[in-house]
């Protein structure tokens, strides 16, 4: 006779571990006071964890505004959507991002069809980006600022499980192996990763070169006087990763990009870009070149490195097609082309903001000719 058990196969919607990841959120990534409020946006399948993370939030006194969309509202609106409407930028996305009004915000990705925007004219939705690129400067502008705390997570759902060849109740374990919920004390582990990135921090900030090497790599990026970021559980959730923002005219060389970007709901593999004084020259990919050019067109900043990151977290231990793990596996770089975070540094600026993943583990990256970094392991 087979057991059945429920909690095995609808492990996302009924698990206890949503309580422990909005309690993190809430109380270490967010820091909520009193008084704050808080916007909480996803999709309405991601219920269990927004309403853990509503909760929590009345718990830390604060107030919270719950946004879930519709599964099918945005392929409607690029089907529908005539000129003026791609360009019309809802009041309550500028209020969620103005002084006065919101102090914190929660991105839950809840995808139920990760490819649903595949046959929409990508022109649409560039334009449709450039419209909204002033939520994403001011978003970035009062982080910086100190004034806006966000935080960017997951839902497990069976659309990223299928992305990821695995299982719903497998997806879910990965999920919550990287957030590193499964620990009695996920807060104290998320402090240990922020003081051991930290070491990797107190190396690299007065450092002016890096030379990256290897058999898929050969640039260099200046860095003197940028900022690096430890990504300790704070902006991301599930996190891990050391990154700055580059000069804007100082990447030199080419990569190859071990993993297919996703963007926009599009994969573009067997990506390599060329770069002279900072500015891709040249591109090639594999699949979707077509898509690669629109993007790296949208507008002049797309074109130039937002940031470049090192990722640290070995708990992600697969290639999953979700950035929000992906750009965070232990022993992978990527450079993100567009936009760059003020508090980096960076002054780059785009509505685009797309990462590109690299392995390391047959390069070595070396800072003002020192090798600190060798096969996917930091040596320091």
């Amino acid at each position: 006779m087979i057991e059945h058990n429920p909690s095995r196969y609808n492990r996302s919607m009924f698990d206890p571990r949503f309580d422990k990841m909005a309690q993190v959120i809430v109380h270490y990534s967010l820091e909520v006071k009193p008084g704050q409020c808080v916007y909480v946006w996803s999709q309405s399948v991601a219920a269990p964890l927004m309403l853990a993370i509503y909760r929590e939030v009345l718990k830390a006194g604060g107030h919270a505004f719950l946004r879930a969309d519709l599964p099918g509202a945005q392929e409607i609106f690029y089907e529908y959507a005539q000129e003026a409407q791609l360009d019309f930028v809802s009041p309550v996305d500028r209020i969620s991002v103005e002084e006065g009004y919101f102090d914190a915000y929660v991105r839950i990705g809840a995808e139920t069809n990760t490819r649903r925007l595949s046959n929409v004219d990508p022109a649409k939705v560039q334009r449709h980006q450039k419209a909204l690129s002033p939520i994403l400067k001011r978003r970035l502008e009062r982080s910086a600022a100190g004034t806006y705390n966000w935080c960017v997570t997951q839902f497990p759902t069976e659309a990223y499980a299928m992305e990821a060849d695995m299982s719903l109740a497998e997806y879910a374990e990965f999920l919550f192996n990287a957030c590193l919920v499964n620990d009695p004390d996920p807060v104290a582990r998320w402090r240990e990763v922020g003081e051991r990135q930290q070491r990797y921090i107190d190396f690299l900030k007065d450092k002016h070169t890096l030379r990256l090497q290897g058999p898929d790599v050969d640039l260099t990026v200046r860095i003197s006087g940028r900022t690096w970021k430890n990504s300790q559980g704070k902006r991301n959730f599930p996190d891990g990763e050391i990154f700055t923002g580059p000069h804007e005219d100082s990447v030199n060389g080419w990569v190859r990009f071990s993993y297919p970007a996703i963007y926009q709901g599009r994969e573009v593999s067997g990506v390599q870009l060329w770069f002279e004084n900072g500015r891709v020259v040249k591109a090639h990919a594999e699949k979707n070149e077509a898509f690669l050019h629109q993007v790296l067109n949208t507008d002049p900043g797309a074109r130039y490195v937002g940031e470049f990151a090192i990722g640290t977290n070995y708990n992600i231990t697969r290639f999953s097609r979700n950035i929000l793990f992906d750009e965070k596996i232990g022993g992978t770089f990527h450079l993100a082309l567009g936009a760059g975070y003020p508090d980096t540094g960076s002054v780059n600026q785009s509505a685009v903001h797309w990462d590109l993943i690299a392995s390391a583990h047959e390069a070595e990256i070396s800072a003002d000719g020192e090798v600190f970094y060798r096969n996917g392991h930091f040596l320091i």
